[in-house]
């Protein structure tokens, strides 16, 4: 399968290309896009040498897939140039998460509603990927009423020069700064812009994008979303209120057998999910689970998955291949 990925030379175009090896998707040709300042330099995928390409020559090699982490105003711009040759986008910005015509796809979730006449599919944001995930399974047996979510998000979720801030003000080296504050050594309870409502775009995201994925507008969902100096993943603290009442071993057994879910709740051996055990693993580790005792039917716990993989690179790579599973791209499709 010919595929490009668009942003190839970014934090998430870099894990992309990792996932896509590591998965073995069946690549037979990749076709690596960035921006006009990038064009002609090389990366290497499984062992080979690839020159970056600009916008117009990957698509006039027509590839099957081409997976976006490229930004929203360039996918605004550049996706609907492949979808119209023909090319199916895998978009991981927010450009198209809310447009009514898109689908928003968590493939544990509900990776069904795609078909082939999808050409741009968006992947959603990083903090409601995770949720949605450790959710889905609770919503379809105790049907969910609201969700209280606080998330501890980590620096990678801005990118390479957050990154280098935090170590930058580690080290106690000036440098370029992408937050308005110190981040190593604090606490920043803004993610992106705020609304007018007083929340931020992050928190409006999680609020939106879950009732769309889960399909279900009656779920009421209120966020705060927090930037935290740690790498390797973003944690969740999530208050859910059923409209049935539950059992906790059920919910452990039943989050237990649910795809990308793992279970670590012991808390008499101190084990739960940390940033540090979620890096580079593409699963959503849940524990803390224990009831909410000051109301019915609702329930406590914590959800650690890493950003840069399940919250973004590996659920747009998850996606082709479900897209791929069942024909919807590829050879078969022209066929």
């Amino acid at each position: 399968m010919k595929v490009a990925v668009v942003g190839a030379t970014g934090l998430v175009g870099t894990k992309m290309l990792q996932v896509l090896d590591e998965r073995n998707f069946p690549v037979t040709e990749l076709i690596p896009v960035a921006s006009a300042k990038s064009v002609g330099k090389e990366i290497t995928f499984k062992g080979k040498q690839y020159k970056v390409v600009s916008v117009e020559d990957a698509i006039k090699q027509k590839p099957d897939v081409a997976i976006f982490s490229a930004g929203g105003s360039t996918s605004l711009q550049q996706a609907p140039l492949f979808a119209e040759a023909g090319v199916t986008v895998i978009d991981n910005s927010s450009a198209w998460r809310m447009d009514p015509t898109k689908k928003l796809v968590v493939p544990e979730v509900n990776a069904d509603v795609l078909t082939p006449e999808d050409k741009i599919i968006a992947n959603p944001n990083c903090s409601t990927i995770q949720m949605v995930v450790a959710l889905k399974p609770l919503h379809d047996k105790y049907k969910i009423k609201r969700v209280v979510v606080s998330t501890y998000q980590s620096v990678t979720g801005t990118g390479v020069k957050a990154v280098d801030q935090l170590f930058n003000e580690r080290k106690g080296v000036e440098g370029p700064k992408v937050y308005p504050y110190p981040i190593d050594l604090n606490v920043i309870p803004q993610i992106d812009v705020f609304t007018e409502n007083g929340y931020t775009k992050e928190e409006m995201k999680m609020i939106l994008e879950t009732k769309k994925i889960m399909g279900d507008d009656s779920i009421k969902v209120t966020a705060t979303t927090v930037r935290i100096p740690v790498m390797g993943g973003h944690s969740e603290s999530v208050n859910i209120e059923f409209l049935h009442e539950f059992d906790l071993s059920e919910v452990r057994e039943l989050l237990a057998n649910s795809p990308g879910v793992v279970v670590v709740d012991d808390v008499a051996n101190l084990k739960y999910p940390m940033p540090l055990d979620a890096h580079d693993k593409d699963e959503v580790f849940v524990g803390r689970l224990r009831r909410d005792e000051t109301q019915p039917n609702t329930l406590n716990c914590w959800i650690v998955s890493d950003n840069l993989r399940k919250g973004a690179a590996t659920n747009a790579v998850q996606i082709a291949e479900y897209l791929a599973s069942k024909n919807l791209i590829g050879q078969a499709v022209e066929a």
